[in-house]
This record gives C-alpha cells, structure tokens and sequence, in this order.
C-alpha cells in the first residue's frame, strides 16, 4: 500500500468514526442506565468514556500524520522543481517541516501524556468498582444515602439485554473492520482503538450475560460480573503503564511510528483473533517439524472439529435429561426458576434437557453444624475464666436478666405510716441486667417432608467473602434472635448454672418453634453449648467463687432447717405437726384478741390445742403431762392433810389441854432432837424455880440411839 497523505486521511476517517460511536455508546449507557436505574450499565459507562479518549487521541495523531505527509509531498516536489540541491537547501528544507516536528512532538509527549491519563482513570475506575462491589458484602448502612447507593439490576432488563447484545455486535464488528486495517504498517496504531472498542464489546457481553441470568432467577450474576469489569480496568491500566515503562527502553529505527502505550496486545489478540490461529499453526508445525497443518489428517480434523463438538453438545444435552436422585437426597424440578413437580427421593428423575428445565439436588440427611456468634472461643487444656488470653474483641456478650434476691436479701423497710413496703435499693438490684459470655452452635437439618419449604424460604445466593450463604444467614439471625429474648429474660445464676438441660431444651424449642413459623423447612436436632462463661474483664474471676458461696449460703440453710425440723419433732411429734399445732394457736390468739381469753370459743379451741399439743407425744407433751401429774400430786397432798386433821379432831374435842401440850411437846421434839446442848427456861407459879442440869460428857464411838429417828408417841383416844 502507498503511504501518503490519502492513506493518513483514510485512518482519521476511521478514527472520527470510531470516535463517534465510542461517544455515542457511552452516552447511550449513561441515559439508559440512570433512566433504568440499572448499576450494571453505569459502570460499563466507564470503559466506554475511557475509549473516547483513545479515539480522540488517534484522530489527532493520524491527522497530524496526514499534515507531515502533505508537507513532505510538497517539500519533494519544491525540491525537484528547483535546481539547487546543496547541502545548504536541504538544511533549509529541513527548517521548513513544521508539521513533522509536530507530529514528533505528538509521538514523544502528547501519546505518552494522554497514555498515562487514561492509566490513571482506568485505575481509579477499575478500583471504585472493585471497591464499591466490595462494599456490598458489608451490612446495609443505617442512612438512607447507603441505601440508595446498593446494587440494582433496574427495569425493563428485557430491553437492556437487547441494548447490550447490539451495541456489543456493532463494536465486535467494527474492532475486526479496525484490526484489519491495523495490519499495513501505516495504520498500526489503530490496533489501539481496536482494543478499546473489543474491550468495550467484552463487557457488553458480560453485562448481557448477567441479563440473561437475571431472567433466570439469578440476579446476583451481575454483581461478580461488575467485580470483573473492575478488576479488567485496573489490569488493562497496569499494562498501560508497564508499556510505557518498556518504550523508554525499546531500541527505535528511523522512519518507525512509536506503538501508543494504550495499545494492548491481550485485546489486540480478541480484537484480531485469526492471528492465534496462526500462532497456533505455526507453533505445531515447529514442535513436529514439518508443515503438518497443511497434511490432510491435520485438515480433515479441521473440517470434523464442528460434527465432534456438536456431538459432544448433543451427549451433554441428552444426559441433562436424566437427575439420579440417591438415598437421603431429594431433589425437584425447576422451570425458569419455578419449581414444578413432585419431590422426588432414591429413584431416577426425568426432566426437559438443560437449560429449559434444571434440577436442585439437596441432601437432607446431613446434619448441619451453625454457629450463633462471630466466631468459637479458643479451646485450650484448661480454659479458666479468669485467664486474660481468653478474651477477643471480636465476640459479644448476651444480655440476661440480674441475679434473683432471696427474700432475705430483698428485705423490707417501715414507712412514714409504719408499714412494711419493699427496699426500694434491692427492687433497683433485681431490675438490672447482667452480660454473658457464650458460644452456642446450631445443629440442624432439613426437615424430611421440608424441601419445597426450604426452597421457598430464601436465595442461596453467597455474598461475596462470606462462607454464609442468605439461608444460613436468615437462619442465625431467627436462632440468635430467639435466643436473644429468651437470656434476657432469665437471671444470671440460672444461665450460668441451669438445671440439667433445661436451658438448651428451652432455646432449642423456641427455635424451632420461630422456624417453623416462617416455614423454613429447618429441623432443629440439637443445640450445644461448648462455653458458658462471664463476660471477659476483671470481675472475671470473682465468678469462680458464686459456687462456692452458693453452696456454703446452701450448706448453712440446710442445717438452720435439719436443726428446726429436729427442734419440731422433739417438742411436738414432727415438723408438719408442729405446722399444725402453731397455725392453731394463731387461730387461738386471734380469737382471744377478737373475744377475749373467757370467752366459750376461746375455751374450746384452747382445749383442741392442748389436745394436739398431748396427742403429738413430743416434748410438749411430756411437760404437760408431768404439769398434770405434779397438780396431781399437791391436790391428793392437800387432801391427805385435810384428812389428817379431820382425823384428830375428835381428840381435840376430848380433851383439848392435853392435845395441846401433847402438840407443843411433840413440836419440841421435833425441833430439839438435833441440839447438843438444851436449855428450858420457864417461868415457876410459886415464884421459885428448881433448875435440873445434866453433864455429860459426848460419847467418842458411834451411838446409833442418836441417829434413830424417834416416833411420834400419839396419846390415846378419848385422851386416855
């Protein structure tokens, strides 16, 4: 081919062409995709710009081109028509080519410079996508700007599939017409243009791709899709950058146009893909060497390659009608992501080929293990509560209820009208709420007849970086939610010490219970708990304690009540009979308060008391009963003496002087018998008084006569 100023006139051409409807199909992105609120094409809108800079750049340089040849032409054709030819004229012809040093200019500093640019924003848009995608992993933010910034597929995707399958057709087809051209030497920096058009094609494709999987059911496609198209940007702006890198060093000819650094070689190869057939040929024939792709085995496997691949879809798409369904799986049918059919289980499922129908396959005999929490405390030989290494960051403690009071420890107060209201400090205590540190893990399965629930109840779409997929997810969230309300609830000594597995069978059985009523078709199998613990901190450790503290506060109420029980049973019979006997004499009390000690419904109920208190046979009992029997004795006493004195009465009668001196006289010996030395003063009628003194000296031996106890001499009847 001729290069002239026509050849460089051709390529800017195809370049404002290229210009044109690279712009034309950015702005066609960016309508439809704000109009349709689709997130997919705002980003493809980005590609799209950076192509226009590339073409605009190619349409100043092949312009530029065509100026330089222009001006050489002429330059040629003064030179000719002139007869001076020293080396002076062509000095000065040299001085006069503006428009080449110009396009050298371009070449040195304009293709770099716009080069780097596009790098740069190529970067910068590859990683806000990658960023942006990145972000919708995380938790959906609480404001409404986070809100309206999540992914959309938008509306109308029907029309958005046919926008991005056409505009996708027409810059595959122009990149080809574009690489064709690419080849004559003079139009090689078109290839640059080329790659930004068939890049550009790449991800109309993929977009279309996402489309199509949205019909199905499947609009999370879009979103590692849109991932892609990022991470593409920042690659294709990494060899950019590296291409201008390798220019500072390639070795230059005279006469070579520089290759712009936007120029790729990976899209060049799309853009211009018979060249890797070439290079495939090539590299065969010099493995074997010979010419071996021109034999004909070599071309008779050529021409076969489309009957053996349409084969091999055939065989695919006939074993795509049979699903073998094995024990302890179920599977259905699904039709555009409808399920039809029956739940089929140990037998062989027959179906439309791929893709008019697919089938799921779930194994619902598998136990599936879920952790309610961030993640599991570090198991170690010995997991004191106290030790510091045990404490994470990154886990959160449940909230429950403050320990119960006993009753003693509540307590009651006199108010200012002398009644009893409860300590107003201790109601405080008992109200607050307590932390504790837990792990617990979810066993579960799905539900033997629970499939089609379980499909129904949500996506397995997988957020990107997450091992969860939405099920998962919704089931922790219901579990821990459960969970949540019910330790809220419940003290803390009852959590931290529960009664066997009452705590687990509980939260087992509300989560059961929350499942089924959102028809998750999840069964519940078991629900562990590997730590129980306080919340991490310095308190820690005082928690070590509780159990000691508890049993001894126990230890010590057990013996108050095994010494009251034995203090009952020894005063009244037993303790339910001491019960007994002391609600009686309330009852007594209150009725001697309502109608006095005297009353006859006082005497009663006292008498029914008294008849419990001696029916009971304990300690009680026996002081009564010896009360009894010592009023008794002083009554038969009492009555012994005044039988005795009616008995000497009649000798009284008979003669009452001589009873009296007799009386006086045995008083006398009575009191005088143990008096070693006797005096007996009286007092003589005669006025004389005859005074008889005995000494005798006391006996050293034993005389049995003073220790015998001498009898009453009782005078005779009748005072004879």
């Amino acid at each position: 081919m001729r290069i002239d100023q026509y050849a460089y006139q051709q390529a800017t051409r195809v370049a404002g062409l290229g210009l044109v409807l690279q712009l034309a199909i950015a702005i066609v992105l960016l309508v439809l995709g704000r109009a349709l609120s689709s997130t997919a094409l705002g980003q493809a809108f980005m590609p799209a710009l950076a192509g226009v800079a590339a073409w605009g750049a190619l349409v100043v340089l092949f312009h530029q081109h065509r100026l330089a040849a222009a001006e050489a032409m002429e330059a040629e054709e003064l030179r000719s028509s002139r007869s001076d030819a020293s080396v002076f004229a062509a000095e000065r012809a040299g001085d006069a080519m503006v428009a080449q040093r110009r396009l050298r200019r371009l070449q040195v500093v304009f293709l770099p410079v716009v080069s780097l640019a596009l790098a740069g924003f190529l970067a910068w848009s590859g990683w806000t996508t990658v960023s942006y995608v990145n972000s919708l992993s995380a938790p959906l933010a609480a404001d409404a700007a986070a809100d309206a910034a999540r992914f959309s597929v938008g509306t109308a995707t029907g029309w958005q599939l046919a926008v991005c399958l056409a505009l996708a057709l027409v810059t595959f087809i122009f990149s080809r017409f574009v690489a064709g051209m690419a080849k004559q030497p003079a139009w090689q920096n078109l290839r640059g243009g080329a790659g930004m058009m068939v890049a550009l094609a790449l991800v109309l494709a993929a977009v279309a791709v996402g489309m199509v999987a949205n019909s199905f059911g499947k609009p999370k496609w879009l979103e590692p899709i849109v991932f892609a198209v990022g991470v593409g940007q920042v690659a294709l702006a990494g060899e950019i950058a590296l291409n201008l890198v390798l220019a500072l060093y390639r070795p230059r000819r005279a006469g070579d146009n520089p290759r712009a650094a936007f120029d790729s070689r990976v899209l060049s190869l799309v853009a211009a893909p018979d060249s890797i057939v070439r290079s495939i040929n090539e590299a065969v024939n010099y493995q074997f060497g010979f010419d071996i792709t021109s034999s004909w085995g070599y071309q008779l496997l050529l021409r076969s390659t489309a009957w053996l691949a349409a084969l091999g879809v055939g065989v695919l798409v006939a074993l795509s009608c049979f699903v073998v369904v094995p024990p302890g799986q179920q599977a259905v049918r699904l039709r555009g992501g409808a399920i039809v059919g029956d739940v089929y289980e140990g037998t062989v499922m027959l179906k439309w080929p791929w893709p008019a129908e697919t089938a799921v396959v779930e194994d619902v005999a598998r136990i599936r293990s879920l952790t309610l929490g961030p993640k599991p405390a570090k198991v170690g030989r010995v997991n004191a509560w106290g030790d510091d290494s045990n404490r994470d960051a990154d886990r959160f403690p449940y909230l429950v209820a403050a320990p119960a009071l006993t009753e003693e420890v509540k307590g009651e107060v006199r108010g200012a009208d002398g009644e009893a209201v409860p300590d107003s400090g201790a109601l405080e205590i008992s109200q607050r709420f307590a932390l504790v540190d837990a792990d617990l893990v979810l066993n579960y399965r799905i539900a033997p007849t629970g499939l089609l629930d379980w499909l129904r109840f949500a996506s397995e779409a997988r957020v990107r970086r997450t091992p969860s997929d939405m099920r998962e997810r919704i089931v922790r969230d219901i579990a821990l939610r459960e969970v949540t309300r019910h330790l809220s609830t419940q003290p803390m000594d009852a959590v931290l010490s529960p009664r066997g597995d009452s705590l687990v069978r509980t939260l087992r059985e509300r989560i059961q219970a929350a499942l089924d009523a959102v028809r998750s078709g999840v069964e519940v199998v078991a629900l562990q708990v590997p730590m129980l613990r306080p919340p991490a901190g310095e308190g820690m450790g005082m928690f070590e304690e509780i159990s000691i503290d508890v049993q001894n506060a126990r230890k010590v109420r057990e013996e108050a009540d095994r010494t009251a029980r034995a203090t009952m049973a020894a005063i009244a019979g037993s303790p339910e009979r001491a019960a007994e006997i002391v609600a009686a004499i309330g009852d007594l009390e209150r009725i001697e308060r309502e109608q006095g000690e005297d009353s006859q419904a006082a005497r009663d109920r006292r008498a029914e008391v008294e008849q419990m208190i001696v029916s009971s046979k304990g300690g009680a009992a026996r002081v009564i009963g010896a009360a009894r029997a010592r009023r008794w004795a002083i009554v038969m006493g009492a009555a012994g003496d005044a039988a005795e004195v009616l008995g000497q009465a009649p000798s009284f009668r008979a003669a009452p002087e001589l009873y009296k001196q007799f009386r006086t006289m045995q008083v006398l010996g009575r009191a005088l018998s143990g008096v070693r030395v006797k005096y007996v003063l009286g007092e003589s009628a005669a006025g004389r008084a005859d005074l008889d003194i005995t000494m005798k000296q006391a006996e050293s031996g034993l005389n049995l006569a003073d220790y015998l106890e001498k009898k009453d001499v009782r005078p005779p009847e009748g005072g004879n």
